[in-house]
């Protein structure tokens, strides 16, 4: 407990030590105050609390009855979700979850790898602007929830909060989403503090350098080069494009200035979009399809990246180092090699807090 200074009494010192401070012209009556403060909250998709059929049916429950996600009518969903598919997939996606689970921790990765993202963030920026920036995260589907962290922020007295979706590219079912949440949660505040979004960072210079710097690390510690690097991105049906959602051009671009970056010849890369669901048709090429292909046509040995996912979580853990690898051996493949994401690796840290200083612009010196 922090002691009183000389001539200061004990529930001023105590005020200290939580971050209040009194009015200087209030009455002694008014409640303390909080010292103003700018929080920076983090945002990602979310994870279930454990890979048991309940905590899976609970988190499944919250992403698939999302309308950004699934757009069809309630009446024709939500008796299919309810009835049939969340009675058998907490099974099956439990098992997935079981593989890669984080047993130490009891977690999943993509909860332990936004934690170290996270910390790694706090510390950049509290070596910048020492306690005037709080840094937190939450997850859209699960927790700790959008709600619980923008409380949290604003008992902490954030007078402004900057939000940062980890998506590097903008879609509704992402980006669009956690934003919904976020003005969500800020709507039950009776005093809320100023917000800003930070958009998409898909073509920042410190992205594209971080993806490049993690392929050719990647590849400097292989024995041989991979006759091509599938880059792999998140799908989505193809009619969100056709309604105007920007989300397949921006991974074309991605792709086009790492491949630019790197100094390699067109046709080097490929893009394709994985974890497909439901009967209509998503964005194409299909991963899982596109490598076995490339296996068939004498493409024994691919390197595989997913740029738009901002930690290594389900879809690149298990799906692409597990059912996208095997299509590929299967068909004939030989070496498979996974690129890892960018998680906390310190050019990705320094890439996000470039784009949070940018987007702190006016708030802090």
């Amino acid at each position: 407990m922090l002691d009183a200074k000389p001539g200061q009494d004990p529930s001023a010192a105590a005020m200290v030590a939580a971050g209040q401070e009194r009015l200087a012209h209030a009455p002694a009556d008014h409640p303390p105050v909080r010292r103003a403060r700018i929080g920076v909250l983090l945002a990602n998709l979310g994870t279930p609390d454990n890979y048991d059929y309940w905590s899976m049916r609970r988190y499944l429950n919250e992403f698939l009855s999302d309308k950004r996600v699934i757009d069809y009518a309630s009446w024709k969903w939500q008796p299919l979700l309810q009835l049939i598919i969340l009675t058998k997939r907490p099974f099956s996606s439990g098992a997935n979850y079981k593989l890669i689970w984080n047993h130490e921790r009891n977690e999943s990765p993509l909860m332990t790898i936004t934690k170290d993202q996270t910390a790694a963030i706090a510390k950049a920026l509290t070596d910048r602007y020492g306690s005037e920036v709080i840094v937190d995260f939450c997850m859209r589907y699960g927790n700790p929830s959008t709600e619980a962290k923008v409380r949290a922020m604003v008992e902490a007295g954030c007078e402004k909060v900057l939000f940062f979706p980890l998506y590097p590219h903008y879609a509704g079912a992402t980006s669009a989403t956690a934003n919904d949440q976020f003005f969500r949660a800020m709507m039950k505040e009776r005093r809320q503090p100023a917000i800003r979004t930070v958009p998409e960072y898909f073509d920042h210079p410190l992205y594209v350098e971080a993806l490049a710097e993690s392929v050719t690390t990647a590849y400097a510690a292989l024995d041989h080069r991979p006759d091509v690097l599938v880059a792999s991105y998140h799908g989505m049906p193809k009619r969100y494009l056709m309604q105007g959602d920007p989300y397949h051009c921006q991974c074309a671009k991605t792709s086009r200035l790492l491949r630019e970056r790197l100094g390699w010849e067109k046709g080097s890369i490929d893009t394709t979009f994985q974890s497909v669901f439901g009967p209509e048709e998503w964005l194409r090429p299909y991963t899982v399809e596109h490598v076995a292909e490339l296996a068939r046509q004498g493409k024994k040995r691919i390197a595989v990246m997913a740029p738009a996912f901002s930690a290594d979580c389900i879809e690149t853990l298990e799906e692409i180092n597990g059912e996208i690898r095997e299509a590929f051996e299967h068909a004939g493949g030989e070496v498979f090699t996974y690129i890892p994401c960018l998680n906390d690796n310190p050019a990705h840290v320094a890439a996000l807090v470039a784009i949070i200083e940018d987007n702190l612009a006016g708030w802090v010196s």
